[in-house]
């Protein structure tokens, strides 16, 4: 039972894989999502398995989002992505509390 752990019979549990794929600059597909906090046409706050990542561009489009296996694809111009992580305090806190105003 290869997976499985012995004593409790369930799955153990693996890190999720965290990848972003971009194809030039208009497509873009994210694996490892765990959660999609906010989005509008010019910025999507994504919590990844890596931490949040801020994706920002313009004219940008939810294309595919499928939570079950992590996938998130958007589509538009892409002109910046970014990763907030405690070693970023205030850059993160100065992004949030824009967001939460």
């Amino acid at each position: 039972m290869e997976g499985y752990e012995k004593n409790h019979g369930i799955r153990s549990q693996q890190p999720v894989e965290h990848n972003v794929k971009v194809w030039n600059r208009r497509n873009i597909e994210i694996s490892g999502v765990k959660e999609v906090d906010s989005f509008d046409s010019e910025e999507f706050l994504l919590q990844t398995s890596m931490g949040y990542l801020v994706v920002r561009g313009q004219n940008l489009q939810m294309k595919n989002l499928d939570l079950d296996s992590g996938v998130v694809a958007i589509k538009g111009k892409m002109y910046e992505m970014t990763y907030l992580d405690e070693h970023q305090g205030e850059k993160a806190k100065g992004l949030f509390s824009k967001l939460f105003k």
